[in-house]
């Protein structure tokens, strides 16, 4: 599905997942594309109630449309205190044209008129080192499908990344909700860490090497 001469879009205009997708492509041989580069297209109604489905909506419009080999992302935040939410409404959670900061400060605020018992729940909350005070369990989760419109094979994949949602943010990498992201394992916010300690253990980066290894790269 996959050759040294094979041309890629990356069906999204998301700068962030374009950078984290391409850089962790980068060591293979191939024409990478962002969707940015194809104005004409129109962007894609995602409709669909799961990531999975929102992904393969994207890549099977965008591949069909360009004639390329297309892979789409779609993920989100999931929060437990919120019971799932925002999920696939994560990119537009305080509304259809909403920033980064927008969605967190929604996020936030969601989190602090609830119930101090709905926060808290019945779980064993770690210890932050730096004071933060540790919300909700929540986590990252990533489909990614790949599709190629010549054969119409697809190739589907799901990852997931667990921590925790603080008070406040903390970091300037990453995008979306990685400021107030919290992984213990790290002692450090998703927007603190590298790019390829992120790769590493971020949702996107598990579901890209899952996908890469159904194909033998």
């Amino acid at each position: 599905m996959l050759s040294t001469s094979s041309s890629l879009v990356v069906a999204t205009t998301n700068k962030g997942k374009v950078k984290e997708l391409i850089h962790r492509l980068k060591g293979m041989d191939l024409k990478i594309y962002s969707l940015s580069e194809f104005p004409e297209i129109p962007p894609v109604v995602e409709d669909g109630n799961t990531f999975l489905a929102n992904a393969e909506i994207k890549a099977r419009i965008i591949g069909d449309a360009l004639n390329l080999i297309s892979l789409a992302d779609d993920s989100g935040l999931c929060v437990d205190a919120l019971h799932g939410e925002p999920g696939v409404y994560s990119a537009r959670y305080a509304g259809e044209h909403a920033t980064d900061l927008d969605n967190v400060d929604k996020l936030l605020h969601e989190l602090n008129t609830l119930p101090s018992a709905e926060v808290n729940g019945n779980y064993s909350k770690p210890i932050h080192p730096m004071g933060y005070k540790l919300l909700s369990p929540a986590y990252f989760a990533c489909a990614l499908v790949l599709y190629d419109p010549l054969s119409n094979r697809v190739i589907r994949v799901e990852e997931t990344c667990p921590g925790w949602i603080i008070d406040k943010p903390s970091g300037e990498g990453g995008f979306g909700y990685d400021p107030i992201f919290y992984l213990p394992e790290y002692t450090r916010t998703m927007a603190e860490l590298t790019v390829e300690e992120k790769n590493k253990i971020s949702h996107r980066g598990k579901a890209l090497d899952s996908l890469l290894s159904q194909l033998g790269l």
